[in-house]
């Protein structure tokens, strides 16, 4: 009970700081690590925003929320490291902002039905997802999916995303 009431103390501080920068509360974990705590915050980008996370953002909320930390003994007295980050590649597309930051990626995604469908995403909206090659798939049949890296495209129309 003390961990998630923790978490959700770090994000109530966490987020209007990201919010200032242009970014989400993406994620927040508080790992044991020896002596110490790790405190991981994961940023992104607005759903109505596309491409990368600036760099610049990112290290004025790492600062920012340093500061907050250590004004607020949000972490209490025992040693902790805060790393700030954006997410990877690898992450999973669970949400429908995830979704929508893929387009144009070449994308795969588990249905609920045990299924599966592969391609390019080229766009969200109230209904689900459309891919490239015209199918459709519901929010609702919809499970977890995932960015395919590319390292290189056939057509002259894109590098993948990105």
């Amino acid at each position: 009970m003390g961990a998630s009431w923790r978490v959700d103390g770090l994000r109530a501080l966490a987020q209007p700081i990201a919010a200032r920068a242009g970014l989400v509360v993406e994620d927040i974990t508080v790992t044991p690590a020896g002596r110490r705590r790790v405190l991981r915050l994961v940023v992104d980008l607005p759903d109505d925003c596309s491409g990368g996370v600036p760099l610049d953002a990112v290290a004025v909320v790492s600062q920012e929320l340093s500061a907050a930390l250590d004004a607020a003994d949000a972490m209490g007295a025992s040693p902790y490291l805060l790393e700030v980050s954006s997410p990877g590649v690898d992450r999973p597309l669970t949400q429908r902002r995830h979704w929508s930051r893929a387009r144009g990626r070449l994308v795969v995604a588990v249905l609920r039905d045990g299924g599966q469908v592969r391609g390019r995403l080229v766009g969200t909206d109230d209904e689900g997802i459309e891919l490239e090659d015209g199918r459709r798939v519901p929010w609702a049949e919809l499970g977890k999916g995932r960015v395919e890296v590319e390292f290189a495209r056939d057509d002259a129309g894109g590098d993948g995303g990105g």
